[in-house]
């Protein structure tokens, strides 16, 4: 019974590990540190640029941009791009570039960081 139950864990740990292996998709997360006297216009200029990206990008997956609730200035954007060619598309095209025009002297620090994703746990539909 033991050897049975042994086996099918590392079957499913081989099977998920292959599985996770072909995952080409781009995980990153962007920490950015907005002028609170300018927190309104960033976050249209964002809402914007997402909307757009999430219209007309393929390759552009999803993101979630979220504020510290007790430093509202702080965001986080956990974003997720189909390949590297997706981001790199992404970062050329007319409306990120806008984005990054706009919001060039709001932004007082941004920090980029490639993560894996190591599970995923969520409600079906979701």
């Amino acid at each position: 019974m033991k050897k049975i139950f042994l086996l099918s864990i590392l079957t499913l740990l081989f099977i998920n590990t292959k599985i996770m292996a072909q995952d080409h998709k781009i995980y990153r997360i962007a920490q950015i540190y907005v002028d609170p006297a300018q927190l309104d216009n960033y976050t249209a200029a964002l809402k914007q640029q997402m909307t757009t990206a999430m219209t007309v990008e393929p390759g552009v997956l999803s993101y979630y941009a979220v504020a510290d609730k007790k430093e509202p200035s702080h965001i986080t954007i956990f974003e997720t791009y189909a390949d590297s060619a997706a981001y790199k598309s992404h970062i050329q095209t007319p409306h990120f570039l806008k984005y990054k025009a706009t919001v060039k002297d709001m932004v007082k620090t941004l920090t980029l960081e490639d993560v894996d994703v190591i599970g995923i746990a969520k409600k079906p539909g979701l």
